[in-house]
């Protein structure tokens, strides 16, 4: 098996395993901001580091959905481009106006 099939049968895997570990980092990522607030909170005695560390785990799980969110565009606007897709066209009409044009 040469490596641009094994890559083809792999590469379903692992763009899968992307898509769910995205879940996974926001969850992961806000209860690390969590352990950070309690040990800041445990160090400083105040409790207001509590919500700092949570703060920054909530920050660092709206980074991971921003950095996906740039990968998903750079994908699709690569999809755009391809000359085999530039005779479709993204349809603007709501449904209201598709129903009376078919109504007509």
């Amino acid at each position: 098996m040469n490596k641009k099939q094994q890559k083809g049968k792999l590469g379903k895997t692992v763009e899968g395993a992307e898509k769910l570990s995205l879940g996974i980092s926001i969850v992961v990522a806000i209860l690390m901001g969590i352990g950070v607030g309690i040990l800041l909170k445990k160090w400083t005695g105040y409790s207001w580091t509590l919500w700092l560390g949570v703060f920054w785990g909530v920050a660092a799980a709206i980074m991971n959905i921003k950095i996906e969110y740039n990968k998903l565009k750079k994908d699709f606007d690569k999809v755009a481009k391809d000359p085999k897709y530039k005779n479709y066209k993204m349809n603007t009409k709501d449904e209201d106006e598709l129903l009376e044009e078919f109504e007509k």
